[in-house]
């Protein structure tokens, strides 16, 4: 019981996360579309044995995701991470249509 407790307190924490694309026009209601995407980057992970830091697989995934996300929505990767390193406030999420 203590574990199903444990599990609902941590999908509370997000629930606002699990509602976005409710809120948000754009947004996908499923992953399938990054996970088609990211598929590329496991078998990549997966030839190359990974990395045995945590910190720098944790480094590797969170980087590939962005350059997926990036490139799907037709977006600038290099720009985008410049704004990340200048610590200037940026968004993966789509950005509405011109």
């Amino acid at each position: 019981m203590a574990k199903t407790a444990r599990t609902c307190e941590q999908i509370l924490k997000l629930e606002p996360a699990l509602w976005t694309f409710v809120e948000v026009e754009f947004v996908e209601p499923t992953n399938n579309t990054a996970q088609r995407a990211l598929s590329t980057a496991v078998i990549w992970r997966d030839l190359s044995y990974g990395d045995w830091s945590r910190s720098r697989s944790e480094f590797v995934e969170r980087l590939l995701t962005v350059v997926t996300s990036l490139r799907l929505q037709e977006r600038p990767v290099l720009e985008f991470l410049i704004q990340v390193l200048h610590s200037e406030p940026v968004s993966l999420l789509p950005l509405p249509p011109e």
